[in-house]
């Protein structure tokens, strides 16, 4: 079914929900098929996602939501759904995200809420309610660099040695990667997933893809954010804030900061090579050009994170062939 006669199948299923008028006008989209409208009535206003059940399937999302509600994080109340065509009908969070406002005055406020939250899901959702991350899958996210960034991005020609060198290497990060304390993980949580909020903040978005994995994963994708940049004194003084909550919290423990530290940058290492994998492919199979503006960042953080520490320099000789 093609785009208009979705559009059109939404707008009849909002009539029959709604059974009254309603203004419809696009929201958002994301990296994924999923389409966000926003729909406003006379005295409310409310967005729906159109999620192709052929594409995408909504069973997460809702699972996920209602995990996240039960433990208080503020995510959008559910109104209507249709499994079978793909709809949800929910609260409208605004506008208003992190990447929007965020500046050097507010930036303390505003990540310590999250990082609130962020305790607040590995703290309360229990283990084995969501699928766990596996070796394999940490993997198979690196692979994206070598399919998507290295051949058809930076149209890279690996030789045979330089191949079976990456996937040694990656096989070395998910083993470190894996072996951290395993909690919910969002996946994405970022600024642009990051809604403002007077009360409870932030609302939380995007969080359907969510899986059981490495206490650090949402923390690098939180400070080491594809879409905007910190010195790298904000992110230290953040990830020793979460690090002291997550210690109070009886996440961990006789886990020393610097032992911590190093878990987060090598965590960061395999998240921005699936990132630069995957932004690479948006761009080249998706058309969603937007996501080159955003590879630079991430380069940078993977270069000044396998620089940092020893275990990683190979790597780094490697990627100073590609990354100029």
């Amino acid at each position: 079914m093609d785009s208009q006669k979705r559009k059109d199948l939404l707008k009849d299923w909002l009539s029959k929900k709604l059974k009254i008028d309603f203004l419809f006008s696009p929201a958002s989209s994301d990296a994924s098929f999923r389409r966000y409208f926003r729909v406003k009535t006379q005295d409310n206003s409310f967005i729906v996602m159109d999620a192709p059940p052929q594409n995408e399937s909504i069973e997460s999302f809702l699972k996920i939501a209602k995990l996240l509600s039960i433990v208080g994080v503020n995510v959008p109340e559910i109104y209507e759904v249709d499994k079978s065509l793909g709809f949800i009908l929910m609260k409208d969070f605004g506008d208003k995200t992190y990447l929007d406002v965020l500046n050097n005055d507010n930036q303390t406020a505003l990540y310590t809420d999250a990082i609130n939250s962020l305790i607040r899901m590995q703290k309360n959702i229990k283990r084995g309610l969501c699928q766990s991350y596996s070796k394999k899958i940490l993997i198979d996210e690196m692979g994206l660099f070598i399919e998507w960034y290295l051949k058809k991005y930076k149209s890279y020609d690996l030789n045979k040695k330089e191949h079976e060198e990456l996937l040694s290497w990656f096989e070395e990060i998910s083993i470190k990667v894996f072996s951290q304390e395993k909690f919910f993980v969002h996946r994405d949580f970022h600024s642009r997933n990051l809604m403002i909020f007077e009360s409870n903040n932030p609302g939380i978005l995007d969080f359907q893809d969510a899986l059981e994995g490495p206490i650090t994963y949402d923390l690098v994708s939180l400070l080491k954010d594809a879409y905007i940049e910190w010195d790298e004194e904000i992110i230290l003084d953040h990830a020793v804030r979460y690090w002291e909550k997550a210690k109070t919290s009886q996440l961990i423990n006789n886990y020393e900061f610097p032992d911590f530290y190093k878990d987060f940058e090598c965590m960061g290492i395999q998240r921005h090579l699936k990132v630069l994998g995957i932004f690479a492919r948006l761009s080249i199979r998706d058309k969603k050009n937007q996501y080159l503006e955003n590879i630079p960042l991430v380069e940078k953080y993977l270069m000044n994170a396998t620089e940092r520490y020893s275990d990683f320099h190979q790597l780094r000789n490697f990627l100073d062939k590609v990354i100029k």
